[in-house]
């Protein structure tokens, strides 16, 4: 089980890393307030009412404003993806060194199951001390 999570959690900071390092562009054509057209990596498609503007501009002298627009959205990701872990001070450096002792040690386990008090019977009691006492548990 707990492999299962180890292995999600090393695809899941994969896909973190390569979206954070990955740039895109989205394009989008617009015809007035409506937008007709996205598209992602590539130019968006114009619609048929910017092809027949440009039509009729051709043919008249009185030239129309064009009410389509193309609107591009680029996002730009991470270029440098350095780490700078040579440059530590002593501090930070003991603390790296015991955090990673530490955190071995913690998995290790004994190769048999050591009982320091299994050849020693224990002591004979002479007098009961409960009743001698008189402390009892309720």
């Amino acid at each position: 089980m707990k492999q299962f999570f180890v292995k999600i959690a090393a695809i899941l900071m994969t896909f973190v890393v390569l979206f954070s390092t990955m740039s895109f562009t989205i394009s989008e054509h617009y015809c007035g307030n409506t937008l007709m057209n996205a598209s992602l990596f590539s130019k968006a498609e114009s619609c048929e009412m910017d092809t027949e503007m440009t039509a009729a501009s051709k043919d008249c002298i009185v030239v129309a404003e064009d009410c389509c627009k193309d609107i591009i959205k680029q996002i730009e990701g991470q270029n440098e993806l350095k780490s700078d872990l040579l440059n530590l001070n002593l501090e930070q450096q003991v603390f790296v060194a015991s955090f990673i002792y530490s955190y071995i040690n913690l998995f290790e386990g004994l190769e048999n199951n050591i009982i320091p008090f299994k050849n020693y019977s224990p002591p004979l009691i002479d007098k009961d001390i409960h009743i001698l006492y008189q402390t009892f548990l309720i």
